[in-house]
């Protein structure tokens, strides 16, 4: 079940606009040869120009048509449909719809959108990092939990394999490996006899590409049992068996606020070679203020003070159609209690539909 929304947009000589009657009596005709029992129900001017008029047709649908001063017409068209129920408007219809209605205002451009189906029993619309609406051709539910820090989900898309969303944002499907290469720099990078620790990392990817490069130890440190839980059922694509048991010969999975881990290693005085930052992506903000971004400097600053002198921090980014935010985060680099230098990697990931800024960062040498 889902409400199906079809919009549809038209320009128009702005002075049909002025003179709304004519106007509005053709596009109701178009509108009738389309959807049956077409009647009006309300019609407003408003002061500056323009008008908005809504009907009711057949199938309890409602549509709204506003008329802008500047010549556009915005005709939208609303209705609930069943799964299963043959759709009131399907593709080719509209394209009928809209043909006819450029035809008969004389429009010199339109645009139908797709259908828009909101309420579904899951949902295939997801958002690029400059929160672009993307849909996706995700056809079931696999996993679903509220934990007690975000919500959890596998769904399935047909062309991505199984994929993990956390709190309505995509993270990683098993079509996603480029991530995870990119983010290890793998052949780049020589992980053998090293130690390393991954903060987040729950979807098991990365530990099960790290375990293939023969380090010393690994040490993942995951808050969210939930997601490990989710992951390790569903998606085996991309962490194989390494979710299975919580310690192998060369790992360990500790289940516990990584911050906590990392003040007990700094206490210690323990050192690593590598710690891959695999956590929150970097905010889309206007300002490098509020919880996350004090989140991001903590880490930053904690995970400095475990690496050896020659080691390196590696972690993703954020969009790169977002670089404000990416500037933002390099200012953050540039300001930590330990100076850092840095590089940067982009890479296109499937299941973002977009590229992918990651980093490595390592101490600043002192001459």
């Amino acid at each position: 079940m889902a409400i199906n929304t079809i919009l549809l947009d038209l320009s128009v000589d702005a002075l049909k606009i002025i003179e709304k009657t004519a106007l509005l009596l053709t596009i109701q005709e178009v509108l009738s040869k389309f959807i049956p029992d077409l009647k009006e129900t309300n019609s407003m001017s408003f002061g500056g120009g323009g008008f908005l008029c809504t009907y009711t047709a057949a199938r309890d649908s409602f549509i709204t048509v506003r008329g802008f001063p500047q010549g556009l017409v915005s005709i939208n068209v609303e209705y609930y449909r069943e799964d299963g129920d043959e759709s009131l408007l399907p593709f080719e219809k509209s394209r009928g719809l809209e043909s006819q209605m450029r035809f008969a205002l004389t429009s010199p451009r339109s645009k139908l959108f797709p259908p828009v189906r909101r309420g579904a029993r899951f949902d295939v619309y997801l958002n690029s990092s400059d929160e672009r609406i993307l849909e996706y051709d995700i056809d079931a539910v696999l996993f679903e939990e509220q934990s007690p820090y975000q919500k959890v989900q596998i769904v399935h898309s047909k062309s991505l394999g199984n994929l993990l969303v956390l709190d309505e944002l995509q993270n990683l499907s098993e079509r996603d490996l480029i991530y995870t290469e990119t983010l290890m720099q793998r052949g780049k990078e020589d992980y053998s006899d090293k130690e390393i620790v991954i903060l987040g990392g729950g979807d098991g990817a990365l530990l099960y590409e790290l375990l293939k490069e023969k380090p010393k130890f690994v040490t993942m440190l995951e808050l969210d049992e939930v997601v490990l839980r989710a992951c390790r059922e569903h998606l085996r694509g991309c962490c194989g068996d390494c979710l299975d048991q919580l310690e192998g010969p060369n790992y360990k999975i500790v289940v516990d606020d990584c911050v906590k881990s990392l003040d007990t290693m700094i206490a210690e005085g323990k050192t690593v070679d590598y710690v891959f930052g695999d956590l929150t992506d970097i905010p889309v903000s206007t300002s490098p203020q509020g919880e996350v971004w004090d989140f991001i400097r903590l880490i930053l600053n904690k995970a400095m003070q475990v690496l050896k002198p020659t080691g390196k921090y590696m972690t993703h980014g954020n969009g790169a159609s977002s670089p404000a935010s990416l500037a933002m985060y390099e200012d953050q680099l540039n300001n930590l209690k330990i100076p850092v230098q840095f590089t940067t990697d982009r890479a296109f990931i499937p299941s973002f539909l977009e590229d992918w800024v990651f980093y490595q960062v390592w101490p600043k040498q002192v001459n």
